[in-house]
């Protein structure tokens, strides 16, 4: 069997690449190379981090003997991910580009790559697990659900989770480092980055200004009931139950509520007033079909980093749901996902409208 692996260059995908070749499979190392440094508002002339990372996945593959190539996807990636990430905060929404960049690169052109390369099946660091139960493939949580990331990987496909293999499903992060240090990888203890790959400084308005040439108007800070509080530097630097930034003299600590693109304002308000008992999510996409049932109860989780909450979900559509939590939620984003779960298996997920 043959098996293409996603190399990022970080400790994850090395030592999946490791386990896998030790599993006997034909192994073909690659990095997606994703964007130039003007994507990051990196100049040209700096070493951007992405070539330091091709070669560090580049030092395993040589290290296990097996062939890597280098796959230039920054067209698509322009295209699906950044001018996307760029339009929702343009809409007052707040996106997640690490759902999209699984969706559309690893999950769809890799697969595509896997193809002409005769690969069976497409190998990730992702911590997830895959089981096959009966005739059917589903996906799972982590064993460790500290680095658990089934959240962003509900678009998998049936069809593509019996080719996709998680070797670190199972493990700790600790038990990673160990593996990779006991065979000598160069990244056994290379830093994770916390930040979006295109955002290397964390500033995603100056990215979406550089990329845009535009400058976003300021406009007003207003409360609830329309009262102007002040004004606000351009709708991009705001997100849903944002507090920190906000540059504004008030006599208890407020919280961006709601945004509004049209009028070009910003609400503020209390922390209750971030509390949602429903929500309605769209291009919503079930991993194994349609449930059976038209409403049911689950747990849901609406950020990546939240702790799944308890819910009944109403089908509205094949690709529409309604969901009323047991309890108010804080902060529920449009633009963010929502994706469900029963026990430790993804149902499926879909963007939260309202």
């Amino acid at each position: 069997m043959k098996a293409l692996i996603a190399m990022s260059g970080g400790v994850d995908s090395s030592v999946s690449a490791l386990l896998i070749k030790q599993r006997g499979f034909d192994c073909v190392g690659c990095t997606m190379k994703l964007y130039e440094n003007e994507d990051a508002a990196v100049s040209r002339e700096k070493t951007c981090c992405s070539l330091d990372d091709v070669a560090d996945a580049r030092s395993v593959a040589n290290r296990l003997g097996i062939p890597y190539y280098v796959f230039n996807f920054t067209d698509d990636f322009r295209a699906k991910v950044i001018d996307k990430f760029i339009h929702c905060y343009e809409c007052g929404l707040t996106p997640n580009p690490c759902i999209d960049c699984n969706r559309y690169m690893k999950f769809d052109k890799l697969y595509e790559r896997a193809k002409v390369l005769g690969c069976d099946y497409i190998v990730t660091g992702h911590y997830a697990r895959i089981e096959k139960i009966g005739e059917q493939f589903y996906l799972k949580k982590a064993a460790d659900l500290t680095k658990d990331q089934s959240y962003v990987l509900y678009h998998l496909t049936a069809e593509q989770l019996a080719h996709t293999l998680f070797p670190l499903g199972e493990l700790k992060k600790t038990q990673v480092r160990e593996i990779a240090r006991e065979h000598g990888f160069v990244n056994a203890d290379k830093h994770e980055s916390q930040d979006i790959c295109f955002v290397p400084n964390g500033d995603y308005a100056q990215v979406i200004e550089h990329h845009t040439g535009k400058n976003y108007p300021v406009g007003n800070f207003v409360d609830k009931d329309g009262k102007v509080l002040g004004q606000h530097r351009g709708i991009i630097h705001y997100t849903i139950g944002q507090r920190k930034g906000l540059a504004i003299s008030a006599d208890r600590r407020l919280y961006v509520c709601a945004i509004n693109p049209t009028n070009n304002t910003v609400c503020l308000g209390d922390k209750t007033d971030l509390l949602q008992p429903t929500l309605e999510a769209g291009e919503f996409h079930w991993i194994n079909g349609v449930p059976q049932k038209q409403k049911f109860h689950c747990c849901v989780k609406v950020r990546y980093n939240q702790k799944e909450q308890p819910a009944t979900v109403e089908v509205l559509a094949d690709d529409r749901v309604k969901i009323t939590f047991d309890q108010p939620q804080g902060a529920v984003t449009p633009g963010q996902s929502a994706v469900l779960y029963d026990g430790d298996i993804v149902l499926g997920g879909g963007v939260i409208c309202i």
